[in-house]
């Protein structure tokens, strides 16, 4: 679809053969008097405009001004006659794109607009941009209803704004990654990039390649000379997960790397200077890895700068509920549904399970519940309950009274015998020993 731009001229002539110029490219809709063009701006939206200085009624300045109210975002441009150059100048500096002197010159006229539309959509891919960023990153987004999350919510405000090496650590699933993010999104390098490296990902030989790049033919396949991630994240932020599982030789390097801020590329002799800010993320118990031989002690120290250790979420069940009403939300958004809830049965076991993939294992149960759901609620059936999925029965802190203890049980081994009968229940209910409509009742009382 073409762009849309206006031209406003009281002179109808040049109004015309502007019109005449920019027809080819764009769409133009002309304008031979200001005070209407500023009617229809605040009606319907124009890519570019561009607009003579001197007019009787509202001069260009003041139409600069009311676009100002009604479409901040659109350029506009001045025509003006020499003696009036200075004038527009001084528009410039109040927000006019640029300005065109007359007698016009047509190849500099397409020139100077097919500029101001390229910034403006430029600058409203940045502002989406921007927006998506803060959306994603902005710690306000992070569920923490929890004392424990709070903690770690504040630490992270304090420890974004400076330039020291951050250790996130915790178990899988907990949310390292978004953490990470967090900080760099806070910190004075949000403007250079972020870039993530899955340690576990890469075989020694190859995560080095991939961290330091490598020249070419320095082995075979290396056709071409490659930029490693410490390059690459030169000015911004270099987040290294899963920094337990490297090989000592690699952690020997790396903390040359960190010393020296200097990296040789693989098949190279040449040092290059790099700076990045350093957050790494492990599972592991690094401290006892040092203790074990497994993790080198002046690295593991090196690292260990600002410690953040993101609690498990079975230790913060403040935050299971609202956690799982934000990714329902999303599933709504991405899967197009409407679902209203959880069921109360749903909630229960929400907040009871113990959740040993943590978020991450959250996150995909609704998922799976809120696609799977036949009705307006999430119910226990859609879950999948009575698989994989189960309530650490034994465990402690999981039920808060003991009829929650035995209807939850009561409930699996329902569930249990109806699968192995195939969902007879005449056959469930003898197996079970009661009457077939006990069975009923179980079935409506516990959602199944």
């Amino acid at each position: 679809m073409k762009s849309r731009v206006a031209v406003v001229d009281d002179q109808p002539r040049m109004a015309e053969m502007l019109a005449m110029v920019l027809q080819k490219d764009y769409e133009v809709v002309v304008f031979f008097n200001s005070e209407e063009f500023v009617k229809e701006a605040s009606q319907s939206l124009f890519d570019c405009v561009i607009t003579d200085l001197k007019m009787p009624g509202l001069d260009g300045v003041q139409v600069l001004e009311a676009l100002r109210e009604s479409q901040p975002e659109t350029p506009v441009i001045l025509l003006t006659a020499h003696a009036s150059v200075d004038t527009a100048i001084a528009a410039l500096k109040n927000g006019a794109f640029d300005y065109l002197p007359k007698p016009l010159d047509n190849s500099r006229c397409r020139q100077v607009v097919a500029l101001a539309l390229e910034t403006s959509q430029l600058r409203r891919q940045n502002r989406i941009m921007r927006t998506e960023l803060q959306s994603r990153n902005s710690l306000d987004n992070i569920v923490a209803e929890s004392p424990l999350m709070r903690e770690v919510i504040d630490l992270v405000r304090r420890a974004a704004v400076s330039t020291s090496t951050v250790f996130i650590h915790g178990e899988s699933g907990t949310g390292k990654e978004v953490i990470a993010r967090a900080i760099h999104y806070y910190s004075g390098r949000v403007a250079q990039p972020m870039v993530a490296v899955n340690c576990k990902a890469f075989a020694d030989g190859v995560l080095e390649s991939e961290l330091f790049g490598h020249e070419r033919g320095a082995f075979t396949g290396a056709s071409a000379q490659k930029k490693g991630v410490f390059e690459r994240a030169n000015g911004g932020t270099l987040f290294l997960d899963e920094i337990g599982e490297t090989s000592d030789d690699f952690q020997a390097k790396l903390l040359r790397v960190i010393q020296e801020k200097q990296i040789q590329r693989v098949g190279g002799d040449k040092n290059i200077e790099v700076d990045f800010r350093l957050i790494v993320a492990t599972n592991r118990d690094l401290k006892n890895e040092v203790e074990l031989g497994r993790f080198r002690e002046d690295l593991y120290y090196r690292l260990n700068v600002i410690p953040v250790f993101i609690p498990p979420l079975r230790e913060r069940r403040e935050d299971i509920l609202p956690l799982s009403r934000l990714f329902l939300s999303r599933v709504n958004e991405e899967q197009h549904r409407q679902l209203h809830g959880f069921s109360n049965s749903v909630e229960v076991f929400l907040s009871e399970h113990h959740w040993p993939g943590n978020v991450r294992e959250l996150e995909n149960v609704v998922e799976r519940g809120a696609v799977l759901s036949r009705g307006e609620f999430v119910e226990l059936s859609d879950l999948g309950v009575g698989g994989s999925l189960k309530v650490g029965i034994g465990e402690e802190n999981h039920v808060q009274n003991l009829q929650e203890y035995l209807d939850i049980a009561a409930r699996e081994h329902v569930v249990r015998v109806l699968s192995e009968v195939n969902g007879t229940r005449q056959l469930a209910a003898k197996q079970l020993g009661i009457e077939r409509t006990t069975l009923y009742r179980l079935i409506k009382k516990y959602d199944i």
